[in-house]
C-alpha cells in the first residue's frame, strides 16, 4: 500500500516538523535551561513519520528514550512537551519526567521508557488488553537496536505470538547502541526474519524511506486489526548527532567521521523534500510557508516552556503512595 498525493505532504510535514524542533532544542541545549537529558531523533524521522501515519488516535505507542518523534508524529502536543523538557508544571508529564518520559493518553502515546527494552513488555501488555476488551485498536512499539539484546525482547514477542496480540514492534536500527556497533553486539541478521510467515509478519527495510515504511506499516496494521497477530519491522537508519545531549557533547573517536558524513548525506528529510518538489507535490514557494509556519510554532511553543511556571514545592511528595 502506497501513500496517496496527500499523505506523502503529511508525511514530508511531519518529518520535517519534527527535524525543525530537534534542531531548535540542539542549538539551545548548551544554555543550560533545559534541565533534562535529551536524546535527539536526527536522522530518524522518517519511520516515526511513515508509522504514525498508519495509526488512529485510539491506538497506542510506547516509546523509549529517543521518543520526541514518535510522540509528535502520533499528535503529541508540542507546548507541553517543550514545556516537559524545560521541567515545568504544564508539561506532559507535570514536570516530572524531563525528555525520556513524554505521556499524552489523548493522542496515544502512553508513556515512554527510559529502561533499555522497558517499553517492549508494556506495549506487549497493551495489545492484550485491546484483545481482551474485543477491540480493534493497535499497540505500537518502538525500540532500538540495543533494545533488541534484551531478553525482554524475545519474551514479549514470544508471547505475542502465542495470544496472537494486535501489536508492531518498530526497531529502529541506527547503528549504535551507545558507543556499541551493532555488529559487535548482533550475528548476522535478526532472526525474526527467519521465523515462520503465517505467524510473524517481518520486514527488513529503508528507515530513510517514508514511503517504504508506511508500506510496511500498513500492512501490519492490517493484520493486527484483522486478528492475524503481531509484526516485526526493522527499519534501518542512523543517528546522526551523539546518543545523548548536543552535538558538541558527543564523544570523540568511537565514530569514523566519514561514516556519519556519509548518513548525514542520505538524510531522510532531504531526499524526500527533493523527491515531492520532482513530482510536482510540493512547490518552492509551500516549502517557504510550511517552513515559517513551523518556526511560528516552534518559537510559540519555547515562549510558552520560558514563561510556564515550576512545579510548586508541595508537589514534591505527590504522586508517590497511592491512597
Amino acid at each position: 500500500m502506497l501513500p496517496t498525493a496527500e499523505e506523502k505532504l503529511q508525511l514530508f510535514r511531519t518529518m520535517l516538523r519534527i527535524r525543525r524542533v530537534q534542531e531548535r532544542i540542539e542549538s539551545e541545549y548548551m544554555q543550560d535551561e533545559m534541565k533534562t537529558p535529551v536524546h535527539l531523533y536526527i536522522g530518524q524521522e522518517a519511520i516515526a513519520a511513515g508509522v504514525c501515519a498508519c495509526l488512529r488516535d485510539d491506538d497506542a505507542v510506547n516509546s523509549n528514550h529517543r521518543s520526541h518523534g514518535h510522540y509528535l508524529a502520533k499528535g503529541g502536543d508540542l507546548n507541553a512537551m517543550m514545556a516537559e523538557l524545560f521541567c515545568k508544571a504544564t508539561g506532559c508529564s507535570g514536570g516530572y519526567g524531563g525528555s525520556m518520559h513524554l505521556v499524552d493518553v489523548a493522542h496515544g502515546n502512553m508513556g515512554t521508557s527510559a529502561i533499555v527494552g522497558g517499553g517492549i513488555p508494556i506495549g506487549t501488555g497493551q495489545g492484550l488488553a485491546f484483545k481482551m476488551r474485543g477491540l480493534d485498536n493497535v499497540s505500537v512499539v518502538f525500540f532500538g537496536d540495543g533494545a533488541a539484546d534484551e531478553g525482554t525482547f524475545y519474551e514479549s514477542l514470544n508471547f505475542a505470538l502465542l495470544k496472537q496480540l494486535p501489536v508492531v514492534y518498530v526497531m529502529e536500527n541506527n547503528g549504535w547502541a551507545v558507543c556499541s556497533p551493532t555488529a559487535t553486539r548482533h550475528s548476522g541478521d535478526n532472526v525474526f526474519h527467519a521465523g515462520a510467515g503465517d505467524r510473524l509478519f517481518t520486514a527488513k527495510i529503508d528507515g530513510n524511506e517514508p514511503e517504504q515504511v508506511f508500506a510496511a506499516m500498513a500492512k501490519a496494521v492490517a493484520r493486527a486489526r484483522a486478528g492475524e497477530g503481531p509484526s516485526f519491522i526493522e527499519c534501518v537508519t542512523y543517528r546522526i548527532l551523539g546518543h545523548a545531549g548536543c552535538l558538541q557533547q558527543d564523544p570523540k573517536g568511537y565514530r569514523d567521521p566519514a561514516e556519519v558524513e556519509a548518513w548525514r548525506a542520505r538524510c531522510p528529510v532531504c531526499a524526500y523534500q527533493r523527491t515531492l518538489l520532482a513530482q510536482g507535490l510540493l512547490s518552492e514557494a509551500g516549502l517557504a510557508e510550511l517552513e515559517a509556519e513551523l518556526a511560528a510554532e516552534i518559537d510559540t511553543a519555547f515562549a510558552f516552556a520560558r514563561q510556564s511556571p515550576l512545579p510548586a514545592a508541595d508537589a514534591l511528595l505527590k504522586n508517590l503512595f497511592c491512597e
